[in-house]
C-alpha cells in the first residue's frame, strides 16, 4: 500500500504545474532516506530474485521481487514519542514483513516474522567500522536494534535463505500520517480491544480508524484475549489489506492537493535501500503495482512453535517454515 501511494507521487506533482511540480518533486525526493545495503553486505548473500535491481522498471515487469518491510520508531522525535515510539537512545523494529511480488506484479504474498522469534543473528557490518558479534537464540528484532537496516536484512536472509532485493522502513508517525492523508481505513475486529499500552479501545465489529487509531491497532498486543505477538500480527495483516483497499479506491490523481499530502506522508517517513531512495525509482515500482488488489494479496505468518527455553518466545517450526520460504523462490 505504501508502494502504490508513492507510485502516484510523480504523476500528481506534474498536475501542479511546472514550477510547483519542480518544488514538489524536490521536496518529496529529498524526504527519502537511503541506506546502501548492497555495498555493506557485499556478495556473501543469497542469489538475487531478479536479473537486476531495476527489474520493476520493465513494462510489463519481469522477475519476482522480495522486499523486507519494517515498521519502526527509528526516527525519534516528539511525534513518535507521543505515538508510543522510542527516544534518541535507540530504535526498535516490532513489525517485519517479507513482501514477495510475483513476476507480473498481479499477486503478492506477505509473510510476517514474529518479533519474538529466536534466531541466529549473524555478524553484521557497522557504519562506523567493525561488526557486531554473531549471536544465537536471540530475539529477531534485536538485529535492527544492534545493527540497523543492514543487520535486519542480513538476519532475514539468514533465516529465510532468500535475497531481499529491496528494503523499506516506515516509522510510527509516518504511518499515522499516511492513514490520515488517505481519510482513514476500515477494519473489522473479531473481539473487543482494550489496550492501555497502545491506547486503543474498540468494541468487536467494523470501524473506520484514523491514523492514531490504526497505529494503535498495529501495536495492540495486550488488549486482546491471548495477548500474544501472533494476535498482533493478525491485526497488522488486516491493516495491510485495508490500506491497499483504501489506496485502490481513492482516485488521488483527480485531487493533486490530496495526492501531494499522501506522497509527502509516505516519503517523509521512509528509509529505503539505495535502489529505491529516489522518487523516480519509487514511482516506477508503485506504477508496476497498478494491477495488485487486496484480494490478490495473501497474508501468512511464518510457522512457529513455542521455544523450549522460554515459553514467551517462539522458534521457526520446521519443516513448515522452510517449505514456505522455498515456495517464494
Amino acid at each position: 500500500m505504501v508502494l502504490k501511494a508513492a507510485g502516484l507521487a510523480l504523476a500528481g506533482a506534474l498536475l501542479l504545474g511546472l514550477g510547483a511540480a519542480a518544488w514538489a518533486y524536490w521536496r518529496l525526493d529529498s524526504n527519502i532516506r537511503g541506506v546502501d545495503i548492497n555495498s555493506a553486505l557485499g556478495d556473501d548473500r543469497p542469489a538475487a530474485s531478479t536479473p537486476s535491481a531495476s527489474a520493476f522498471a520493465a513494462a510489463p515487469p519481469t522477475g519476482a521481487l522480495n522486499i523486507l518491510v519494517l515498521g519502526s520508531d527509528s526516527r525519534s522525535g516528539a511525534q513518535n514519542r507521543e505515538l508510543g515510539g522510542g527516544d534518541s537512545s535507540g530504535a526498535r523494529s516490532d513489525t517485519a514483513m517479507v513482501v514477495h511480488l510475483d513476476a507480473g506484479r498481479t499477486s503478492a504474498t506477505v509473510v510476517s516474522i514474529p518479533r519474538d522469534t529466536l534466531v541466529i543473528r549473524p555478524s553484521c557490518p557497522l557504519p562506523s567500522g567493525g561488526s557486531t558479534p554473531a549471536a544465537y537464540q536471540v530475539m529477531f528484532n534485536t538485529a535492527y536494534a544492534v545493527g540497523g537496516p543492514v543487520c535486519a536484512v542480513k538476519t532475514v536472509e539468514s533465516l529465510t535463505g532468500l535475497r531481499m532485493d529491496h528494503y523499506i522502513e516506515i516509522d510510527f508517525s509516518g504511518f499515522a500520517k499516511l492513514v490520515d492523508a488517505l481519510g482513514g481505513v476500515t477494519v473489522t475486529t473479531e473481539e473487543d480491544i482494550d489496550d492501555d499500552k497502545s491506547h486503543l479501545r474498540l468494541r468487536a465489529g467494523t470501524h473506520h480508524l484514523n491514523g492514531t487509531q490504526a497505529l494503535g491497532l498495529a501495536r495492540t498486543r495486550y488488549g486482546t484475549a491471548n495477548g500474544s505477538d501472533l494476535d498482533r500480527i493478525e491485526l497488522q495483516q488486516k491493516l495491510v489489506k485495508a490500506l491497499l483497499t483504501r489506496v485502490s479506491a481513492t482516485d488521488l490523481l483527480t485531487d493533486p492537493a490530496k495526492l501531494y499530502e499522501v506522497a509527502d506522508a509516505v516519503t517523509g517517513s521512509l528509509t529505503t535501500d539505495t535502489g529505491l531512495d529516489s522518487l523516480n525509482e519509487l514511482t516506477r515500482l508503485g506504477r508496476s503495482l497498478d494491477g495488485l488488489t487486496a484480494d490478490r494479496v495473501r497474508t501468512v505468518t511464518m510457522p512457529v512453535v513455542p521455544a523450549l527455553s522460554d515459553a514467551n518466545r517462539v522458534v521457526a517450526e520446521e519443516p513448515e517454515a522452510r517449505k514456505l520460504w522455498d515456495s517464494l523462490r
